[in-house]
């Protein structure tokens, strides 16, 4: 019985793409008592599996959070496995306001000791006795109030690039950080004052808000669904929104844009900027902000330092990394000495700029077949290098690079080498180079375009 991924992100990506299908990406949570995580974990897993299911979903004793791509053609067969449970009945399922197939490539569904990370002791109060939850409309008739005190419970990473209108932001790395903070700024406001909270999805203001009415604030409130749920409501009901900016999203996509406001810098030039990347050195990884000109020059580095390692031989990469916690399996918060324009804590409402309807990082809507993935970028002569696993490539042809930091940038070939030397066609096997005006990365995937037309 298969309880654990095949197929690595490679070869998923590939067969999404082959596929052709439209993915969903959602997210949901639910709060409940279940006696066997570890066997409810496996039937979640057995059951999501069979549908393409992808994604990453945290189980506890205390219930189930989960961040998820499903085919389209698959959604109702997918709520129908939650109806199996009575406490995921009727479930309100946050789906994305910016659709991306690739959004997850795997399944992945870990048994941890709580559905997010807070620090508290459950046994000391009353977690069902939770503030009231708001629709968007109702949200936005509170923060009008002037006895209203709205906090954002995300951490600072996310609120850079997006928040509610006069809202506190707390400057934390992690929501366990936050609760104590935000208790001991709001403790002259317990009896007079609404307290109106929201963050991503509402999970985390579940809890808070049983946590603050246990602390003594009488007048707590929360937005239903967070801001994801707060984004679908006034777009289908003409709502003028009260979040500026974006809203932060923990998969490759990294944000959805709710308005055209952009109130962040990049962390390294001050321009107008709200596109969060990683750093390109696996021994780093620093999530930051950066702006295109500064991802051409800096190579999608957040330090010269890290840029002066990436065009170190991989051996040496590797033992400069030798014996640290490194790479992927760290997710760095997004702070750093070499950051001169990073901003957290009390943050201006007022944009520095408005985003572009068409730009480099625009979505392309196409209809491709995937080619093979990239093995190396010679800088100094800007030649790109890859390895085609599947169909064939000839002069002539436009091909789609895309990948988490690339963006997806397509290119008209009018010369490739194939194993070394000049020629017209490439077939599956061939390692291929042409040359390429920016930097591409071993997560790129190479794509055979067939028909595009911008999203």
């Amino acid at each position: 019985m298969q309880l654990y991924n095949t197929l690595s992100a490679e070869e998923r990506a590939q067969l999404i793409d082959e596929a052709g299908k439209e993915r969903l990406t959602l997210s949901f949570y639910a709060y409940a008592k279940i006696e066997d995580p570890k066997k409810f974990r496996d039937e979640l897993f057995i059951a999501w599996n069979a549908l393409d299911a992808l994604g990453r979903i945290y189980v506890a004793h205390e219930g189930i959070n989960a961040q998820m791509s499903v085919p389209a053609d698959n959604f109702e067969a997918f709520r129908t496995t939650l109806e199996d449970y009575e406490f995921m009945r009727g479930i309100r399922l946050n789906v994305a306001v910016e659709q991306d197939n690739h959004s997850f490539l795997k399944l992945t569904i870990k048994v941890r000791h709580k559905i997010v990370a807070d620090g508290l002791n459950d046994e000391s109060f009353d977690v069902t006795n939770k503030g009231i939850h708001l629709k968007a409309q109702e949200f936005n008739n509170l923060l009008e109030d002037p006895n209203t005190i709205v906090v954002d419970f995300r951490n600072h990473y996310e609120s850079e690039v997006g928040h509610f209108e006069g809202a506190i932001t707390p400057d934390v790395e992690n929501f366990r950080e936050s609760l104590p903070i935000i208790n001991e700024q709001l403790q002259d406001f317990k009896e007079d004052k609404n307290l109106l909270m929201y963050c991503t999805g509402g999970i985390r203001c579940e809890k808070a808000s049983a946590y603050f009415k246990h602390q003594g604030f009488k007048n707590v409130y929360q937005l239903e669904g967070g801001i994801i749920e707060y984004t679908r409501q006034i777009k289908e009901e003409g709502i003028k929104s009260k979040f500026i900016g974006k809203n932060f999203v923990f998969d490759h996509r990294l944000g959805e844009r709710i308005t055209d406001d952009i109130i962040s810098q990049c962390h390294q030039c001050g321009k107008p900027c709200d596109n969060h990347t990683n750093c390109s050195n696996d021994a780093c990884h620093l999530l930051f902000i950066q702006c295109d000109e500064c991802k051409a020059t800096m190579e999608n580095c957040c330090s010269t330092e890290c840029l002066e390692t990436i065009h170190l031989p991989w051996d040496e990469q590797i033992k400069l990394r030798k014996g640290l916690q490194v790479g992927n399996k760290v997710f760095r918060k997004g702070k750093s000495d070499a950051l001169k324009f990073k901003n957290s804590g009390d943050l201006p409402a007022k944009p520095l700029a408005k985003a572009e309807t068409k730009n480099i990082r625009q979505k392309i809507t196409v209809k491709k077949v995937l080619l093979g993935k990239a093995e190396h970028y010679y800088t100094k002569s800007k030649i790109a290098q890859f390895l085609i696993e599947n169909k064939e490539l000839s002069v002539g042809d436009k091909v789609l690079i895309s990948g988490p930091t690339t963006g997806e940038q397509e290119v008209a070939i009018t010369e490739i080498f194939v194993n070394g030397a000049p020629s017209e066609k490439a077939r599956k096997g061939d390692q291929i180079t042409f040359e390429l005006p920016f930097r591409v990365r071993l997560s790129d995937k190479l794509y055979k375009v067939l028909q595009a037309e911008n999203a």
